[in-house]
């Protein structure tokens, strides 16, 4: 039946338009919604005298495709002696054309299904149109992680095409409790947003709850993970360390998921979304897996350690010469003393300033090509490193604790942002107050992370809470015995 539309038709109200009977209104009434932009096409096709259109958008769909599913079966239809009514039906239910294929009424869907990669069949006198999934847009090739590198674990990682990460991760879990849930979010963008879990393992009302946060966001556009992390963190301002964890390696996304986790894939984006993630979780590698438990233990020391490093160690060493230098033995404190002399400025103007420039050379490295960041950081770091001892800008152990503190710094990429926040905070708290100032703020971090709770799963788990059998993963790994004893999911945390 027809449906009567508003008018007249524009870009704004398209959502509530409906296809009519007439071929060419409906034609009209889509270069209207999408304001006749240069990359729509619309191939009119002719099948025993009933005019026909094929509706693409350029560059999202595959043209050999196209030609095999679409033109070569509508071909075979012409001298049949066809109706508008038996076309439809053939398109719906009488042929193969693709795997994907709705039957749409509206305007709004059929926009959005055009900017996805589908085709859009239209026959003069049905108020509907056929959609079929061809899509054949570029996109990049699976490529090695870059952030989360390992020895002896899987080099895929995450494109930023969603349904070639939905394969990803299908080809390492082969269970039909594997669920995926597609949603379009963003006023504007329409980008799809998927969640991955595994039923059975997973909370439902963890899984609602998620789906409801999600579903509430009205922003225009979603274009990464960054604008969908505030809305679905408690009390995201106010604390310091992330609730909602990333990752763009499939294998580490998987095990996440199997612990009874929940992911989130964005389109456009490679990275995928963990929640709830735990702090401990930032520690843990995806080597950890292919490596002796005795030596897993050792590695989460060191990463525990290069924490503490990249954190307060300039924050120690400052109040430690500046209010407390009886606790250096005399051979160090007169190296201390001579080295400062040599200098222009207060040990703590020193501090700040090298270490803005630590923060100034890491984003150029990120910022600048691959190979002119490593190179730039190089040099950057030995001439004015080298440059600012001669000129007495900053004294040579000073050099040494910055050197000490960024190589502690790339040891846990995933909390960067917060560590050097942390530095900055622990360097003004040791150069105003000392040891003090240094308890002080300690006491405040510890707080801010012990504060964080998702769903009902404190940020600190298994810790505090404590959780006994729990505990021991933190600073090394169940033997795979363990595991297939004990199948622990997030929900034992709650």
């Amino acid at each position: 039946m027809d449906q009567k539309n508003p008018k007249p038709i524009t870009y704004r109200n398209f959502d509530s338009a409906y296809f009519v009977k007439n071929l060419n209104e409906n034609i009209l009434m889509l270069r209207t919604v999408l304001d006749n932009t240069m990359d729509l096409n619309i191939m009119p096709v002719r099948i025993d005298s009933i005019d026909c259109a094929v509706i693409t958008i350029e560059g999202m769909v595959s043209t050999s495709a196209m030609a095999e599913l679409i033109f070569r079966p509508l071909t075979e239809l012409d001298g049949s002696g066809q109706t508008p009514q038996t076309i439809m039906d053939f398109l719906c239910t009488g042929c193969l054309m693709s795997n994907e294929r709705i039957l749409i009424s509206d305007l709004g869907q059929a926009a959005r299904l055009l900017f996805s990669g589908f085709a859009l069949i239209i026959v003069d006198s049905t108020a509907c149109a056929a959609a079929f999934g061809i899509q054949g847009y570029e996109k990049k090739a699976i490529s090695s992680p870059m952030m989360e590198n390992n020895v002896m674990g899987s080099q895929e990682a995450f494109t930023e095409v969603v349904r070639t990460n939905i394969s990803l991760i299908r080809r390492r879990i082969k269970h039909p409790s594997l669920r995926f849930e597609m949603m379009q979010i963003g006023e504007l963008s329409n980008t799809d947003v998927c969640l991955v879990y595994i039923r059975g393992r997973t909370d439902e009302k963890m899984v609602a709850r998620l789906r409801s946060d999600l579903k509430k966001i009205k922003l225009d556009c979603i274009l990464g993970t960054g604008y969908i992390m505030p809305f679905i963190e408690s009390d995201s301002p106010r604390l310091l360390f992330s609730q909602v964890g990333f990752t763009e390696r499939p294998d580490m996304l998987c095990e996440n998921i199997i612990r009874g986790r929940i992911g989130i894939l964005i389109d456009g984006n490679p990275f995928c979304l963990i929640c709830p993630y735990l702090f401990s979780q930032n520690f843990a590698s995806a080597d950890d897996a292919a490596s002796k438990t005795y030596f897993t233990f050792f590695m989460k020391l060191i990463r525990y350690i290069a924490f503490f490093l990249a954190t307060a160690f300039p924050g120690i060493y400052l109040a430690a010469v500046n209010y407390d230098p009886e606790m250096l033995n005399a051979q160090l404190l007169s190296n201390l003393s001579a080295s400062e002399k040599t200098t222009m400025l207060p040990l703590f103007s020193e501090t700040l300033i090298i270490m803005l420039l630590l923060e100034v050379m890491r984003e150029a490295s990120i910022r600048l090509p691959r190979a002119v960041g490593a190179a730039m950081s190089i040099a950057g770091g030995l001439i004015i490193g080298d440059a600012a001892v001669k000129s007495g800008l900053i004294s040579s152990p000073l050099l040494i604790i910055v050197g000490i503190t960024a190589t502690a710094s790339y040891v846990l990429p995933s909390i960067n942002q917060q560590m050097s926040t942390l530095r900055i905070m622990f360097i003004l708290a040791g150069g105003f107050a000392g040891f003090f100032g240094i308890t002080a703020c300690a006491l405040m971090t510890a707080a801010n992370i012990c504060s964080a709770d998702m769903m009902g799963i404190a940020y600190t788990s298994p810790i505090a809470p404590f959780i006994k059998g729990q505990a021991a993963d933190v600073f090394a790994r169940m033997t795979f015995e363990q595991m297939q004893d004990k199948k622990t999911t997030i929900n034992d945390f709650s």
